[in-house]
């Protein structure tokens, strides 16, 4: 049986990219329906719930804790005729993070990272005083590298031609893609400590700073230009807010709908099909966006002889980002730590090759792995039970394709994160105050349909960026679309809305749509917040 969605676009997945897209269509004048596989909205932005025996709930964000560059979903928001203050609360942190470097026989290096950067100076020229200095420096020039790049982030780049443009000329010189983010920081730092503190945001795209191109040296300025935000509740919390806008502006949810496959005839996309359910059935659709994770996706979804060279293999053969082992923890009492504190392994290099050696086929797990904790209890109180405290754990491991059982792995990876947290972080009887836990392997991650269960989605390599990752408009087919961190630009949410602009856009100029946000005029980037407001923000 089939049923008819005649003009309604449709959006297979509620993660952020799904989400942002359906917002931007829906603002635009175009009537548009979400299925969404799980039954609530979100996807690797969602919510992860541990009760104990007491039946007290502890709430984690499943994937991003990081919110940065809040002004590009603003303007997703301001282009729907809504403010994103009326759906979400978001608090700026200061300290931004806590980064404890380790070093080789020699005490680790602690280093609070906060967005004044005269005092991030300062802090960095305790460690080294040419180091310092350089700081204002780095800060000066990616202000600029960003400027310049934003242009090309925020439209589609489907061949080299797209690159031949004045804004890429402008910036051209300032990307030396033959240079890593390591290389390049150690033409302005000289401390081993100092090049980590401003390099581990690689991480962010799943990838080692010693082969991450260096044009991604924007990520630590993005952090201090434009701050480190919690959002109460949590990042999820950002999804509910944009669920909620898209439902008043007609915008349909299906939830506990997997889409089991495209419906096409020739070359064209006629409708998306849902295999068992209360939704089960063929669902008509001339357009089809699909926010999943890209690789996964185009083999789930596109039949290969419309693929091209596209060949499952091909896909498989790829590079991809690492994993990670997560780790959600109820915690009885306080934790003292501030909201991100991360420990970077003393043999961090050694740690990068184990995650990431031959893309992850050959990758095994650390003795010293580097690890992450997100602490929000103290300035937000609806993730944990009173006196309690709600702890997210994070180690960065290989991907799936690495030789380990990580079934068998469980057990000695939440002790190794255990005993990381204690001894690294400072935290006593973390371990024994645990009340209540959720656990995800890397083996969680891919049968949640992530390709090797790579958290971070392809690697963010020359060979895979701009025109050379999975394109916003597929080429081969008519009518399907995607969106999301596989595509350009890259992962994270911030980007990951930029894509969903792009993708709106492109969709709404093929269906002679006016684009919603071009009705406001063009977008400029917001000025940087006054500082004097950091502290404010955390009261």
């Amino acid at each position: 049986m089939v049923k008819t969605a005649d003009g309604v676009v449709a959006v297979v997945g509620a993660g952020p990219g799904g989400l942002a897209a359906a917002m931007l269509l829906a603002a635009s004048g175009l009537r548009v329906k979400v299925y969404e596989a799980l039954p609530e909205i979100g996807g690797r932005t969602g919510r992860e719930a541990a009760v104990d025996r007491e039946g007290r709930r502890f709430l984690f964000d499943r994937g991003p804790t990081f919110f940065l560059m809040p002004y590009v979903l603003e303007e997703i928001f301001a282009a729907a005729g809504r403010r994103l203050s009326d759906y979400a609360e978001l608090r700026r942190l200061d300290p931004m993070y806590r980064l404890i470097v380790g070093q080789p026989g020699r005490e680790p290096i602690t280093l609070d990272a906060t967005q004044d950067v005269p005092e991030m100076c300062r802090r960095i020229g305790a460690v080294d005083p040419g180091d310092g200095a350089a700081f204002a420096r780095f800060i000066a020039d990616n202000r600029t590298k960003l400027r310049l790049m934003e242009p090309i982030l925020r439209r589609p780049i489907r061949s080299v031609l797209d690159l031949l443009s004045l804004d890429t000329m402008k910036v051209g010189p300032l990307l030396k893609p033959h240079l890593s983010v390591h290389q390049l920081l150690r033409k302005y730092f000289r401390h081993p400590a100092v090049q980590l503190a401003v390099s581990f945001q690689s991480k962010y795209l799943g990838m080692s700073p010693y082969e991450c191109p260096s044009l991604f040296t924007i990520l630590p300025f993005i952090e201090y230009e434009y701050g480190i935000w919690h959002p109460i509740g949590g990042c999820h919390a950002l999804m509910l807010g944009m669920a909620d806008a898209c439902r008043e502006m007609g915008v349909e949810f299906v939830t506990s709908a997997p889409v089991e496959r495209i419906v096409f005839e020739g070359r064209r996309a006629v409708g998306v099909e849902i295999a068992s359910g209360p939704h089960a059935g063929r669902h008509a659709h001339g357009h089809v966006v699909v926010n999943a994770d890209a690789t996964w996706a185009l083999k789930k979804f596109i039949p290969q002889a419309l693929r091209g060279a596209d060949t499952d293999a091909a896909l498989d053969a790829k590079k991809y980002s690492c994993s990670t082992y997560m780790l959600y923890a109820g915690i009885e009492g306080e934790i003292g730590l501030p909201h991100h504190t991360i420990y970077i392994s003393e043999r961090y290099r050694e740690n990068l090759d184990n995650i990431s050696r031959d893309g992850g086929a050959g990758g095994r797990l650390s003795d010293d792995p580097s690890v992450y904790l997100c602490n929000p209890s103290p300035i937000d109180g609806t993730l944990a039970p009173r006196g309690c405290s709600s702890a997210y754990v994070l180690v960065p491991t290989p991907n799936t394709r690495a030789p380990i059982d990580w079934d068998a792995a469980r057990g000695a990876l939440r002790e190794q994160a255990i005993e990381q947290i204690e001894r690294r972080l400072g935290v006593k009887d973390f371990g024994r105050r645990i009340v209540a836990e959720r656990v995800i392997t890397p083996a969680d991650w891919r049968n949640a349909n992530i390709n090797y269960g790579a958290t971070f989605n392809l690697a963010h390599n020359l060979g895979q960026m701009l025109h050379r990752r999975p394109q916003h408009r597929l080429p081969g087919v008519d009518g399907v679309w995607l969106v999301g961190g596989g595509t350009h630009p890259g992962s994270g949410l911030p980007v990951i809305f930029l894509s969903s602009q792009i993708t709106a856009r492109l969709l709404c100029n093929e269906l002679g749509a006016a684009y919603a946000p071009e009705r406001l005029g063009s977008i400029e980037p917001k000025p940087r917040r006054p500082l004097a407001a950091v502290g404010e923000d955390n009261r």
